[in-house]
């Protein structure tokens, strides 16, 4: 299989309250020493994988920037970026390169180095289109500055685009998540990304709704069910509009699915570089293990410093978990017949009382006898079903 690379930049001009990346905002000096840091490691990517036990194919098919802000790197050292993984790497012709964009970042200039870098697709971080929302959370773009940036990159010949919502954001009502929904499908985008705000204590917002304070206008935040109504809305509207969903938070036409992405959900090979990146790669060693996954630290001193990340060989019990808890998010979900032939009867009938469990609560849906699928209402409960594949796959295959 071929992979796809992944690079970390986790630079950001304000910290979105939302944001439980490990992103943040940093001194414009930072960003050289960090681009360094990372060419070196997209130089030493072969030794490195050799290492660590690991095949590494030279030929990828997919290049996807995220961050962070990857925009708000100057022209030269995206170049730099670009010409280390073209160097190192062989980029097929028709290989998908994305980066994520914040709006009102997107120049003239900026488009140009884009369109030098052979970048053919861009992600933008919308979140709102009603600016008082966007605003409440430390976006700093206006709805018709998104408008505008996405005429210019069409203009330019950049036509893959994503916009990326979030249901739950303070102030949002049903009517206002409406105007949001409208004016991404007026946009004529291919691409859209749904998620649900997530509470939790790596952001600012997250710790604020826990404590029950109203700092970062906490207490204009809908509740779960409002915001799991938000999420069920987006789905009717967009697959009303053509926009049909495919991954429990993504939606595309046809034809225009994110390739980098599916390699994640399919448990293709990936090579991530920079802060925070992960990686799974084949492992050279397939008696033992038919994987290997990798991260780099999550904290830019570190990673600049070169402290040591993850490395953790995928057994086959966690390999089989993975293949559930992934291959699930997607609307096609799993062809047990498939999971059978990999990984044998007798570790697919440990899983049948889970699976039967679920079907009958409705969560999972059984078609013709081997198709296995998430419901409707299993989208919305997804973790709860994934957590239990996972005890199963633990107490299960203890010997793994």
């Amino acid at each position: 299989m071929t992979p796809g690379l992944y690079i970390s930049v986790p630079f950001c001009r304000t910290k979105c309250s939302y944001c439980n990346f490990a992103s943040d905002v940093f001194s414009r000096a930072a960003y050289d020493q960090y681009v360094a840091r990372v060419v070196e490691d997209i130089e030493g990517a072969f030794p490195a994988a050799a290492g660590l036990g690991c095949a590494l194919p030279e030929t990828v098919d997919s290049i996807y920037l995220g961050g962070g802000t990857p925009s708000i790197l100057d022209s030269d050292q995206l170049i730099r970026i670009f010409t280390a993984l073209r160097d190192k790497f062989a980029v097929s012709a028709d290989a998908e390169v994305t980066v994520e964009c914040a709006p009102a970042t997107l120049t003239p200039a900026l488009i140009e180095t884009l369109l030098a870098c052979g970048v053919n697709r861009v992600s933008l971080g919308v979140q709102s289109f009603v600016d008082r929302e966007a605003q409440s959370v430390g976006r700093l773009h206006k709805r018709a500055t998104v408008l505008e940036e996405i005429e210019r990159l069409r203009s330019a010949g950049i036509t893959n685009l994503n916009i990326d919502l979030i249901a739950g954001l303070p102030h949002q009502t049903a009517a206002s998540w409406e105007l949001s929904l409208r004016e991404t499908v007026a946009s004529g985008v291919p691409h859209v990304s749904v998620y649900m705000l997530e509470i939790d204590e790596d952001s600012r917002l997250g710790r604020e709704l826990i404590a029950g304070g109203t700092r970062y206008h906490a207490h204009f935040v809908p509740d779960e069910d409002a915001t799991a109504d938000l999420y069920t809305q987006a789905c009717d509207t967009l697959n009303a509009a053509g926009i049909p969903q495919y991954e429990i938070s993504n939606f595309a036409r046809p034809g225009w699915e994110s390739r980098h992405n599916l390699k994640y959900w399919t448990r293709q090979p990936y090579l991530g570089f920079g802060v925070d990146a992960h990686s799974m790669l084949p492992s050279r060693d397939g008696a033992n293990c038919r994987a290997i996954r990798f991260s780099t630290p999550d904290s830019l001193d570190a990673y600049i410093n070169r402290s040591l990340g993850l490395t953790t060989a995928v057994s086959p019990s966690a390999e089989l978990e993975e293949t559930f808890f992934l291959g699930l998010r997607l609307n096609r979900g799993l062809d047990l017949e498939m999971v059978r032939d990999g990984f044998g009867s007798e570790r697919l009938a440990a899983l049948q009382p889970v699976i039967d469990e679920a079907v009958r609560e409705e969560l999972l849906l059984l078609k013709e006898g081997t198709n296995l699928r998430l419901t409707a209402r299993g989208r919305l409960l997804s973790n709860e079903v994934f957590a239990r594949f996972l005890r199963e796959g633990v107490a299960g295959t203890s010997s793994a």
